[in-house]
């Protein structure tokens, strides 16, 4: 099935990138052809300019048939010739040199203004062939998590259709997994729901707010999960203010505290602490769980990328949303979240915020 999943991923990777090569080469002939213009205008605009200046080195009085007659000049050649006629062959060469240089400039603004039109052509396309690769592979790995339990309750329902001896209580059976799978469903539609929302979103709506409002906020809306597991949840965190959305920066702490208390054991503790320093605001929240491998480290906050084998031995539920949910939020707020693991001593989860 992940097999499955990935290929509608690469096709679509390849027609993104096939579409905006050709929309490239559009736009960056589009830009050149601008360019080449305003070079050529200005070249015909100056050029006239330079000529008509050239021109007026022949006196009027000397335009005369019977002045040429008269005035006669040494050639560099040693020949004479007259005045008028020379004046005019020194015209003439002089436009013909400055044609040369005009075209020999905008040849140099056709190679230049080739590299800068493709230059501009990918940086103005880039953010959008980003956005649709981002959303291409989104579909794919959204598609691939609503498949799993789909799958599963379309399996379970056609064993019970089959079975022609199926009691009332296996009937009751079949509707609990079902329940259980379209439980699961509402999980991740409404954590798929809460990306779209933040991804849909420029910039959060900022107002002052203390972190240590932030984590109380985020804690008890954790506290059930965490006093059903016996954690306990320790905080220091000081009453830092900074300019944010409160509740969307609490729903990212909120993530935070979820998955320390996912994967720690039960009794263990979780540290919450909010400080500043420098002119950054600081919140950090600490477990005591297995810690997470460097290879996990680096793709921790991908979308629907998990990694359970490497945190803990038990089942976690969940869909890899969470964590790439919370480093949309936090960069919204113009800040950056980070994680750092021991094996065996834990992970910290670490956000940092302008004051």
């Amino acid at each position: 099935m992940a097999q499955d999943a990935r290929l509608p991923r690469n096709i679509d990777g390849k027609m993104i990138k096939k579409f905006f090569s050709s929309t490239t080469a559009r736009l960056a002939a589009s830009y050149l052809l601008i360019i080449m213009v305003m070079s050529l205008s200005f070249t015909i605009v100056s050029y006239n300019t330079s000529s008509r200046a050239l021109g007026r080195q022949i006196p009027p009085h000397m335009s005369a048939e019977g002045e040429r007659r008269d005035v006669m000049v040494s050639s560099e050649f040693g020949t004479s010739t007259r005045l008028n006629d020379f004046l005019k062959q020194r015209i003439d060469e002089g436009r013909h040199a400055l044609l040369m240089r005009f075209i020999f400039a905008n040849l140099m603004v056709l190679v230049a203004g080739a590299v800068l039109s493709y230059y501009l052509a990918r940086r103005t396309l880039q953010p959008i062939e980003d956005s649709m690769e981002a959303q291409a592979q989104f579909i794919s790995d959204a598609s691939h998590e609503l498949r799993t339990p789909l799958t599963a309750m379309q399996t379970t329902n056609e064993v019970a259709l089959r079975n022609k001896k199926l009691t009332l209580s296996g009937a009751r059976e079949v509707l609990g997994e079902n329940v259980e799978e379209v439980a699961k469903l509402k999980s991740l539609t409404d954590a798929l729901l809460k990306l779209a929302r933040q991804d849909a979103t420029d910039e959060a709506p900022h107002e002052p707010v203390s972190l240590q409002d932030i984590t109380n906020d985020a804690m008890n809306w954790v506290m059930p999960t965490a006093l059903a597991r016996n954690i306990a949840i320790e905080d220091s965190s000081q009453p830092v203010m900074v300019m944010a959305d409160r509740q969307a920066l609490a729903q990212a702490v909120v993530v935070l505290l979820d998955n320390a208390i996912k994967y720690s054991p039960e009794g263990s503790k979780v540290y919450v602490s909010a400080s500043k320093k420098s002119k950054q605001a600081i919140l950090s929240v600490r477990d005591e769980g297995p810690g997470i491998r460097p290879y996990d480290l680096r793709k921790i906050f991908d979308r629907f990328y998990r990694a359970d084998q490497s945190r803990s031995t038990q089942h976690v539920s969940g869909h890899g949303i969470g964590l790439a949910l919370a480093k949309k939020i936090v960069e919204q707020h113009g800040g950056d979240i980070s994680a750092t693991s021991v094996k065996g001593k834990g992970s910290s989860f670490t956000i940092k915020l302008p004051m």
